[in-house]
């Protein structure tokens, strides 16, 4: 069954309340928080006031591609739970999860069966391993019947492109689900309606 939810992309407070105070909440919330491409990138002042609440059992995460120095200096003082890191080598995961003392998501791009194997070098470093589309900020999907030989002992999380709907098909899957554009209204705006169905429909799928 479902591990749990997590909702990504999230830019504004009163999105962000509504999900922390549900009667369902999620295990994550991402935060896009140096990737300017995207429209769900938060600037870093609205991103501090962003994360400080009283986030009670939802983990808040900061979604980063290849982050510098800069930037990971300059969140390190705020209220995250996990880094999720998109370009980055094991290395170099392995470097910021040690000096900022922080879980750590690393997400793979996944187009081939090649693009999964790669979770191998990252295993013994991350702590949840987040299988995602090549779009980036684009919700792009993938062939999910590519993750089939992953091992049942993976912590895992998976994205792109997926709907409310799509979550009854992971049923038999130990995946977390990250959803991001299937949430949002025509103007690409989180829509309360839509989380609401999520939180309800995804706790009947929890394990």
């Amino acid at each position: 069954m479902v591990k749990g939810i997590k909702i990504c992309g999230v830019s504004d407070l009163e999105t962000l309340n509504y999900i922390i105070n549900h009667q369902f909440p999620p295990k994550f919330v991402g935060f896009i928080s140096n990737y300017k491409k995207s429209r769900r990138y938060v600037e870093y002042e609205k991103l501090k006031k962003l994360v400080n609440i009283k986030k009670k059992n939802t983990n808040f995460v900061a979604v980063l591609v290849n982050p510098d120095d800069k930037i990971l200096e300059k969140i390190k003082g705020l209220n995250f739970d996990f880094y999720q890191l998109y370009d980055v080598t094991p290395e170099n995961t392995k470097i910021i999860k040690e000096r900022y003392n922080i879980k750590v998501i690393t997400a793979l791009t996944i187009n081939t069966q090649k693009d999964v194997e790669v979770y191998k070098d990252y295993d013994e470093v991350s702590d949840l391993i987040l299988f995602d589309g090549k779009g980036y900020e684009k919700s792009v999907g993938f062939n999910h019947e590519l993750l089939n030989s992953i091992p049942d002992s993976l912590n895992k999380m998976i994205a792109g492109n997926i709907k409310i709907e799509d979550i009854p098909n992971f049923k038999n899957k130990d995946y977390f689900i990250d959803l991001s554009g299937a949430l949002e209204n025509e103007e690409g705006k989180k829509d309360l309606k839509k989380i609401n169905k999520l939180l309800n429909f995804a706790i009947k799928n929890e394990a």
